[in-house]
């Protein structure tokens, strides 16, 4: 008896999604510069002057600000980043990240 060959090409479900995104918190503290965290904000961030001075006040009188929305990779690479810098500065800068809802 023959051997009878069939193509049979299975189907995959591949389910896409768009990765997670995650927000970067910036907090208010009484003892880091005005002037570092507008530095930080341009520097890590890629915020412009303008848009640093708003968030850095935002922050001053409500206590945290969102400085932006990365994948988790990248929020958490400049909350690293900007945390160093502050640490070397000696001053007690705090940020976090948090899934973007």
């Amino acid at each position: 008896m023959a051997k009878e060959q069939t193509s049979v090409r299975e189907r995959q479900n591949i389910d896409l999604r768009e990765p997670r995104r995650f927000k970067v918190l910036i907090y208010n503290d009484d003892f880091t510069p005005m002037d570092f965290v507008v530095r930080i904000l341009v520097e890590i961030f890629f915020k412009s002057d303008t848009e640093a001075e708003t968030l850095m006040l935002q922050v001053h009188h409500s206590d945290k600000a969102v400085v932006g929305i990365y994948s988790y990779d990248v929020a958490l690479s400049k909350v690293r980043k900007a945390t160093n810098i502050s640490r070397e500065a000696g001053h007690p800068l705090r940020l976090s990240v948090e899934p973007e809802q």
